[in-house]
């Protein structure tokens, strides 16, 4: 009964993380509640997110939404943020990192109210300034602590102008990118509880595919509504937990 509850909390949690962003939110309070170490948590979800992210990505790609020639750019800048936050992780305190956390979720929540950008732009995904610094600059707080990391690049990628689904794509690849990483650390520590990691897997990927066919369906204007609750959410889980 235990894996059926796990398979069913990685279906809600990606299904979530796809189309918003904050996966994280679900699955790992549910899964420390149910007594699963916390490092054997967080494991467990760095693999399904590697798998699960690149499924949603591929299936993007394979349907014509986002393109190779303007999304490669994003693993390797995504991979050296994710260390570059490990490497800051391992010399400040765990409740400096909360700050940290909390800062930038409040100053994109506010951030959003300020211009009409709401997703429906088509712009395409250059590798600008703008958007190197982005991705690296959440790589890095993917690295440091994680939980939000989709949803503060689907903010960026609205400020970007980049349309709704193709931004789903963009956010998933750099969550592939970031946590094939940390998934790697993990198994190679023995922190991975296998039963509960693949039962949370096949959840997940489950989930991405019902993720991101619901995005093709949401309209754009909805995305930041639903943002903003997602980002409230996560204030809210930081603010019992500092």
């Amino acid at each position: 009964m235990e894996y059926v509850f796990i398979f069913l909390i990685g279906i809600c949690a990606t299904t979530i993380g796809t189309i918003a962003g904050s996966g994280g939110l679900v699955s790992l309070p549910a899964m420390l509640l149910m007594g699963i170490p916390v490092h054997s948590a967080i494991g467990a979800n760095k693999v399904s997110n590697t798998i699960s992210s690149f499924s949603s990505f591929f299936h993007l790609y394979r349907n014509g939404d986002i393109s190779l020639k303007e999304s490669l750019w994003i693993i390797p800048v995504s991979i050296v943020g994710g260390i570059s936050g490990s490497f800051i992780a391992s010399r400040i305190s765990a409740e400096n990192m909360y700050l940290i956390a909390l800062f930038l979720l409040v100053f994109a929540f506010l951030t959003s109210f300020i211009g009409k950008k709401d997703f429906s732009g088509q712009e395409g995904l250059e590798r600008n300034k703008t958007s190197v610094l982005g991705f690296y600059g959440i790589g890095i707080y993917d690295g440091l602590f994680g939980p939000g990391q989709g949803t503060l690049m689907l903010y960026l990628l609205g400020y970007l102008n980049i349309a709704y689904i193709r931004a789903v794509g963009f956010v998933r690849l750099a969550t592939f990118s970031s946590c094939f990483g940390a998934a790697l650390t993990y198994i190679a520590t023995d922190k991975i509880i296998w039963s509960i990691t693949i039962a949370l897997l096949f959840g997940s990927v489950f989930g991405a595919q019902i993720g991101v066919r619901l995005a093709k369906k949401i309209n754009p204007l909805h995305i930041k509504p639903i943002l903003r609750i997602i980002t409230i959410g996560l204030i809210f889980q930081l603010l019992i937990t500092i």
